[in-house]
């Protein structure tokens, strides 16, 4: 886990990791506009999350409040209560199922004892394990900070002030938390700008896939669904994939060739979770941009899932954040291999273009092709040709790069009817008998 010491460096306060196992008590609460099972499978999911940031749980404890309390969001009594639960536990850090403020965190510490994390923080401190290129730490560091700065009074509560360069007859300098912010705010400023340099490499390179008029699909999807296990059954990328919320943090683009011989760019991207952070929505629009700017999304769903359905509108309020939410969607049902009683006849009949697979053993995979490229085929030109058979390097380059729908030989030529991407017409227009 992340420490949050006092009197630490201010590198320290963002990068020292503990080694150890961190014991944990988690903390949900059910408001009234919550049940009783979306607290619980709230709490399950905050579960996993702490699992995979490496912690070790120790217990779970949930009040009924009609409203969050001010001071410490949970109720005074309850409080003291789930801290001598703690202490017999001999917990490190209490996790609180929602975001705290800054004087309720304060407020619960002095009460526990021990460090206490919300579930964003949590989320950030796995975003920080799971990023591994350069993009990825700016966005998750830019997150971090912003998380912190409104938090540093807990980090400083000696607030001694240092002198100013003329000794003991100057007036009070800035105090270290001054000192802190300041620093942090620099920070930010340069981060951002490195973001910005790297949001206009991507219009270059978004550029360039433009001028090749290779169409974009961007895998979404809940956290965990088989996103990476799908890219890796189509284009053979090497990407991990792991039965582990957010197992994959930066996306990966890689080329795959559908069976109708269109080319097609594939990115992967960061799997979303109900209550993920708008400040991390925010840090990664520059990676989420291949999202708004794809021509589809193939929105994968673990199907085995029993909140499926919540998943799916979870990650469809991400989609609208980001202004990605009217974009053309392939609706995916992963994971069907593990099914015992078929897809639910509610989903079924919500989206019934759905395409039923398993990421895993490759099935539903020839169907998936089939209807990626029925979905992506506007872009391309049916064209009714007539080839000379002297001209085989002609028809070979059609049969590369063009779907073949009918081909007819007979004499000294070759008839056929192809669909092309509308920039390869030219290539093609000497041998066009008509254009439909």
């Amino acid at each position: 886990m992340v420490c949050f010491g006092p009197h630490k460096p201010l590198k320290s306060l963002i990068q020292t990791r503990d080694t150890r196992s961190v014991r944990v008590f988690l903390i949900g609460v059910e408001l009234k506009d919550r049940t009783t099972t979306d607290v619980r499978e709230s709490l399950a999911e905050l579960e996993e999350l702490a699992q995979t940031a490496g912690a070790q749980i120790i217990g779970t404890g949930v009040q009924k409040l009609a409203t969050p309390v001010a001071a410490t969001y949970i109720g005074h009594g309850k409080a003291e209560e789930f801290s001598r639960q703690c202490q017999d536990g001999v917990v490190d850090t209490v996790i609180f199922d929602d975001e705290l403020s800054p004087a309720q965190t304060r407020n619960l510490e002095k009460i526990f004892g021990c460090k206490i994390m919300d579930r964003t923080a949590l989320i950030l401190e796995i975003f920080g394990q799971r990023a591994r290129t350069r993009e990825g730490k700016l966005q998750i560091e830019h997150a971090q900070l912003k998380y912190l700065l409104p938090r540093l009074t807990r980090y400083w509560s000696h607030l001694s002030r240092q002198r100013g360069s003329t000794g003991s007859i100057g007036g009070e300098g800035e105090s270290q938390l001054e000192a802190d912010r300041r620093k942090i705010q620099e920070r930010l400023d340069k981060i951002t700008s490195e973001l910005e340099v790297v949001r206009r490499q991507r219009e270059t390179q978004r550029a360039g896939r433009q001028r090749s008029n290779w169409p974009l699909a961007s895998i979404v999807g809940y956290t965990n669904a088989g996103k990476s296990t799908l890219l890796n059954r189509l284009t053979g990328a090497a990407v991990l994939a792991e039965d582990k919320l957010f197992a994959t943090l930066d996306p990966t683009t890689r080329r795959l060739r559908l069976p109708t011989n269109q080319n097609v760019l594939l990115t992967d991207t960061v799997g979303f979770i109900k209550k993920l952070p708008h400040g991390l929505v925010e840090a990664f629009k520059a990676t989420l941009e291949e999202v708004v700017q794809a021509d589809l999304l193939v929105h994968v769903v673990d199907i085995s899932h029993p909140l499926a359905g919540e998943q799916i509108e979870a990650v469809n309020l991400v989609l609208m954040e980001i202004g990605a939410a009217e974009k053309p969607v392939l609706m995916v049902f992963n994971k069907m291999d593990r099914l015992t009683a078929g897809v639910s006849p509610v989903l079924r009949e919500k989206y019934p273009h759905a395409v039923g697979i398993s990421a895993r053993t490759g099935e539903g995979i020839t169907p998936l092709l089939a209807e990626i490229g029925t979905q992506l085929r506007p872009i391309r030109e049916f064209l009714d040709l007539r080839v000379p058979l002297a001209e085989a390097a002609v028809i070979a380059r059609l049969h590369a790069v063009g779907q073949v729908v009918t081909s007819r030989y007979g004499g000294k030529n070759a008839r056929f009817q192809v669909r092309i991407p509308p920039h390869l017409h030219e290539e093609f227009a000497a041998f066009v008998v008509s254009e439909k």
